[in-house]
């Protein structure tokens, strides 16, 4: 996202993300369409919506204004959030010690979203975009877990995303998209970066995490978003940014957080 935000704005990006995903999932979508029940069809395509295709551009909005610690750090309320709506909608058996690890989780989080372990809430809005787009999450992964047991992950995401090709276009073609100089090295960087999001960090990943949530539950695969951090630490030291001893402290209590949470 940040590689793409360079020269395009934030809707293209997203676009991209879903069109390149939707394109490269396409040979398999007719073969899904023959195998998942039609009573099913409508909850896989409102998981593809929910799941993918509005966080998509919540995040991109939210990334012009908000530093990337601070919005992993805020992504990262999702598994709280699948407790929550877990426990309250959707039946979803929990304990004190999962709750306390996904708090001590999120207060290694906290103390994450800057080197100096201060707070700020500069662009409140924005903030609001990340939140909403953590509670899509948690609602999808709860979804996917009640709902599509008997149903390959490679059929719900292509069946999905499939689907927003589309819109994605549509959305681009608004935003005059194809008349820019794309040949340009830098809008065939940013344009890369987008595909390539949309290809392996949304389409192959997706498919991927909806067979961890049916292996291993909603709750942990939720909390797969508390290994954000590490690969945005990771990132920001290959970038040149500066990794703080504090940064690496707050990883170690984000990781009890985890074992905590998914101790027996």
């Amino acid at each position: 996202m940040k590689i793409g935000l360079e020269k395009l704005s934030p809707y293209e990006v997203a676009s991209l993300r879903m069109l390149s995903a939707g394109v490269v999932l396409l040979p398999f979508v007719f073969k899904s369409f023959k195998l998942i029940p039609r009573n099913k069809i409508g909850i896989v395509l409102l998981s593809g919506f929910i799941g993918s295709f509005f966080p998509a551009y919540l995040f991109c909005i939210a990334e012009t204004k908000l530093d990337s610690s601070l919005t992993g750090m805020l992504n990262s309320f999702t598994p709280l959030c699948a407790v929550v709506l877990g426990v309250l909608f959707f039946k979803l058996s929990t304990s004190y010690l999962k709750i306390t690890g996904i708090l001590i989780g999120l207060i290694g989080l906290f103390f994450l979203v800057s080197p100096k372990g201060s707070f700020h809430f500069q662009n409140a809005s924005y903030v609001f975009l990340v939140i909403l787009a953590t509670i899509l999450y948690a609602v999808n992964v709860n979804v996917v877990s009640r709902h599509m047991k008997g149903i390959y992950p490679i059929h719900i995401a292509s069946l999905a995303f499939s689907l927003f090709i589309i819109p994605s276009l549509l959305v681009l073609n608004y935003h005059q998209f194809f008349s820019k100089p794309l040949l340009q090295t830098s809008y065939i960087k940013s344009v890369t970066a987008s595909c390539f999001l949309g290809m392996v960090g949304t389409a192959f990943a997706s498919v991927l995490f909806y067979d961890l949530v049916k292996r291993a539950g909603p709750l942990f695969a939720a909390m797969v978003t508390y290994g954000i951090p590490f690969i945005a630490v990771a990132w920001g030291f290959i970038l040149g940014e500066t990794v703080t001893g504090l940064e690496i402290f707050c990883l170690g209590i984000i990781l009890f957080g985890v074992y905590l949470a998914n101790k027996k």
